[in-house]
């Protein structure tokens, strides 16, 4: 963790110079979610490479760049592609966006990701929000020397996914007649996709989604103390006993189609955080 700090606060300031709003809310949209960004008003537009001490985005239909502007009125920063650990990243590199956008004053972190089915009642293009998960990536962006100054040792995870934030989603997918079903997320390393051994013993441990992201951002976020939700698309169905292969082309097509309603709830949950308000002091 040594020089972590300063090195975020080196990012921090770089992307202060060039979009001077405090942002309402970050946004990570996940593979085959990148749209997203089309609703936003750009005021900046950062690709990875130029910001100190970011990684680079090498997963398909990840663009790889920051978008800084407005989304219902709220100033926000949008990641059009994250990072993953099987991209070769550390789990602390994956996170480093997080820490950069609590510095910069975000009230509120919202993630999303593209995920397989396990549960029964799920269907292809289904939004799940993820109210609880299951690490097993088999490492902890948290392993290594505690900086105080980002958080305590030992955070509690009891709570991890902020339940003001899954309240007005629910209340939101209601309101705009949004299927939103609700379940446990479990992260592995990937790149493969499970066996469906694999899927039944997820599906065992009380899993009701899978995927190779998000996870490691939230146990961040919750050190960071940023208050975080994330939306899971069911883009394939995982079912052991009915299992066919799926293809990269099949899982960027539904996560699409999936997009609209998605859109939608997002737009909505920005348009409910607070007004900018002062930016923080580097």
């Amino acid at each position: 963790m040594s020089g972590l700090y300063e090195q975020i606060q080196e990012s921090a300031a770089y992307i202060r110079q060039r979009w001077a709003h405090t942002p309402a809310a970050a946004i990570v949209l996940g593979t085959g979610l990148g749209s997203l960004a089309a609703d936003i008003v750009a005021e900046a537009v950062l690709p990875y490479e130029q910001i100190p001490h970011f990684p680079r985005s090498t997963a398909p239909s990840h663009k790889g760049q920051l978008v800084c502007g407005m989304l219902a009125g709220r100033p926000i920063l949008a990641m059009e592609g994250r990072f993953h650990y099987y991209e070769g990243y550390s789990l602390q590199q994956i996170t480093f966006p997080v820490r950069v956008f609590k510095a910069l004053g975000a009230s509120a972190l919202l993630l999303t990701n593209a995920a397989g089915g396990l549960n029964p009642r799920f269907r292809k293009g289904d939004l799940m929000l993820i109210e609880d998960h299951i690490n097993l990536m088999g490492d902890n962006p948290l392993i290594g020397p505690n900086d105080e100054r980002l958080g305590e040792r030992f955070p509690d995870m009891s709570q991890a996914y902020d339940l003001s934030l899954r309240q007005r989603l629910q209340q939101l997918a209601l309101e705009e007649r949004i299927p939103l079903q609700g379940g446990v997320f479990v992260a592995l390393a990937g790149p493969c996709l499970e066996t469906p051994a694999e899927y039944r013993f997820l599906r065992t441990i009380g899993a009701d989604a899978v995927g190779m992201s998000t996870v490691p951002e939230v146990i961040v976020a919750v050190h960071a103390r940023l208050p975080v939700a994330a939306i899971s698309v069911i883009t394939d169905m995982c079912l052991p006993d009915a299992l066919t292969p799926v293809s990269l082309p099949e899982i960027l097509q539904v996560a699409q189609q999936a997009e609209a309603p998605l859109r939608r709830l997002i737009t909505r949950l920005v348009a409910t955080l607070p007004a900018e308000t002062s930016a923080p002091s580097a």
